[in-house]
């Protein structure tokens, strides 16, 4: 999905240079919980590597003290209805309540989705095409006024306008009954048809098809409430009015954000967040070399974007076991492709793209990537593991011989009729090092059996909109394998795998169904399970995910992960593993 891809386009060279370890993670020695918002859980020991990704380091309801983050960058907008980015997407649950959200808990406890602003998780009627959402009747705005059903309606409005809302999900649009809605700053009788207010409390959904993810799309901060009267268009992220336990107090654009609790507040309503700090502070354009050696020293307590300290700071962190023992290296819920085009000759047989399969060199990739404590942990999936329905298989021995199979590559070359190899074009993005790096692995790897590739190279901004996301382009130049990332919208196999897989996917540009993949089994499993809920539908996902392998689609190069660094005075710490980072509504500091 979209949000995912959009921040691969921008950071895909950072993400890539995340410090992995190849070991086994430690036994959990911090605190482990079943959730709280207040970090509560049993303390099991004291910090350890890795042990953020199993339980919550620091656990602790201490009040008071500054939570610093900085960011080597800007947000698209602190406007929960206007973002795109993961980080602010974890960062809104501080001030604003969407519909629903992840469970603030450690380990894949974490991807369990909850209500927030909504009573339950909603009921279906018409065959699936009506929702009906219950919302809570005293959540409260910083000013004291309650939010309702017509300020979630009105929020929801609001993504319509794409001249005003440019950066967030546009789901709506695709999935409800009105489509053609022009958004409340163009149309202000506010007469969104899909949804209906019946009372406060209550908002009736109309689908032009069923959709059993509406509550995952209710997920984005887009979801929560806007009072009409607030709406400042583009520049309400400048103060958005709280419903979480935090809300503006200053923000001088692009520098800094500071957040002070939000009396009004009420923690009953909201438990998957906390109210610890008495201020949290966010500086912004902030020089990374700068962001790592402030949180190494203690002076900073985050680094916002959760993507992990650079590599020149990776060495100082693995190298001291105190620093270490302060860290944390997740999958991220990213995972880097060489896409595998269906419509190209000669890959347009399968035995030939299964050739590429078996002969790539996954050690080498994840060499280019980083390696096994810069990149990521080698893949043999589709799905990443922290995707809800992900089973662990391995059809072209990636885990079981990492450095290619070069004799099954060559009896996959005799069965589709290149014994002596064939020739084929490779696009990547030249501006990002490592999957440069990662390119040049493949093309040698692969002139062992046989299959000669030549490396075109092409800028990451238009990679999408104007080479390797346009069909004819790929087709008219011979671009049979193509370099990419991804990661998902919300964290089930739906979520990753549908743009990636599903015919009705493909687009003349900007396409990220970049293999063109449409086979008819996959076609009827997306199908099939927008009919469906619950366990038989999360059963449909390994089917996905082992179809798309079985046709050779995309050679799973790498599981991206991030390695975190948390100051011991940092409390409540943990990777939320939809967002593979630190969950950012319930820190809390030490004195």
């Amino acid at each position: 999905m979209r949000r995912r891809s959009t921040i691969a386009a921008a950071s895909v060279v950072a993400m890539a240079a995340l410090v992995i370890s190849a070991c086994s993670s430690n036994s959990s020695s911090g605190n482990t919980s079943t959730g709280s918002g207040s970090g509560s859980g049993s303390n099991t020991g004291a910090a350890s590597f890795n042990a953020g990704t199993t339980g919550v380091v620091n656990a602790s309801t201490h009040k008071g003290g500054t939570l610093t983050f900085d960011d080597s960058n800007t947000p698209d907008s602190f406007d929960g209805g206007n973002t795109y980015y993961a980080w602010v997407l974890n960062f809104t649950h501080l001030y604003e309540l969407p519909m629903f959200v992840y469970k603030s808990c450690p380990g894949t406890c974490g991807l369990q989705l909850v209500p927030g602003l909504a009573t339950d998780m909603g009921t279906t009627s018409d065959k699936g095409l009506t929702w009906t959402f219950h919302i809570q009747s005293d959540v409260k705005y910083e000013n004291g006024q309650t939010a309702t059903a017509a300020d979630v309606k009105y929020a929801i409005e609001r993504t319509y306008d794409r001249s005003v809302m440019a950066n967030g999900p546009n789901y709506y649009q695709a999935l409800l009954a009105d489509p053609k809605y022009a958004g409340p700053y163009k149309d202000k009788t506010g007469n969104l048809t899909a949804i209906d207010v019946p009372n406060a409390t209550t908002l009736v959904f109309h689908l032009q098809a069923p959709f059993p993810d509406l509550p995952y799309v209710l997920a984005f901060p887009s979801s929560a409430p806007v009072p009409q009267s607030a709406d400042t268009g583009s520049n309400y992220q400048l103060h958005p009015l709280a419903t979480g336990p935090y809300k503006f107090q200053n923000y001088q654009l692009n520098k800094q954000l500071t957040l002070v609790p939000n009396t009004q507040w009420n923690p009953a309503t909201d438990p998957n967040a906390a109210q610890l700090p008495s201020k949290i502070v966010v500086n912004l354009n902030v020089n990374q070399a700068d962001i790592d050696n402030r949180l190494l020293s203690g002076d900073i307590d985050v680094d916002a974007a959760g993507t992990g300290v650079a590599p020149a700071t990776q060495a100082r962190v693995l190298a001291s076991a105190a620093n270490k023992a302060q860290s944390d290296d997740p999958i991220n819920g990213f995972a880097e492709f060489a896409y595998l085009n269906t419509k190209v000759a000669p890959l347009n047989n399968v035995h030939c793209r299964e050739a590429v399969e078996y002969a790539v060199n996954k050690t080498e990739t994840q060499t280019a990537y980083g390696g096994p404590f810069s990149g990521g942990a080698i893949a043999s999936t589709v799905d990443p593991p922290n995707i809800v329905g992900y089973q662990s298989f391995d059809y072209y021995e990636a885990l079981t011989k990492p450095a290619g199979d070069d004799a099954a590559a060559k009896q996959q070359l005799q069965l589709c009729g290149q014994p002596n190899g064939f020739s084929t074009g490779l696009a990547y993005r030249s501006d990002r090092p490592k999957e440069t790096a990662a390119a040049t692995a493949i093309q040698a790897s692969l002139a062992l059996a046989g299959i000669k590739v030549t490396l075109k190279a092409f800028p990451s901004g238009p990679y999408y909109q104007n080479f390797a996301g346009v069909p004819t382009y790929v087709h008219s130049h011979d671009l049979g394998i193509d370099m990419g990332g991804w990661g998902a919208d919300w964290p089930n196999g739906y979520g990753f795998l549908d743009e990636l897989a599903n015919a009705n996917a493909i687009v003349s540009s900007g396409n990220v169904n970049i293999s063109e993949l449409n086979d008819p089994v996959i076609n009827n499993l997306f199908t099939q399970a927008n009919t469906i809920t619950g366990s038989a539908r999360t059963a449909i996902w390994a089917q996905v995910d082992k179809q798309m392998m079985k046709d050779a689609a995309i050679v799973p190069l790498i599981y991206a992960k991030a390695l975190l660094f948390r100051p011991p005075n940092l409390t409540n710490v943990y990777v939320q593993d939809y967002y593979g980072m630190y969950n950012y509504a319930v820190l809390g500091v030490k004195s």
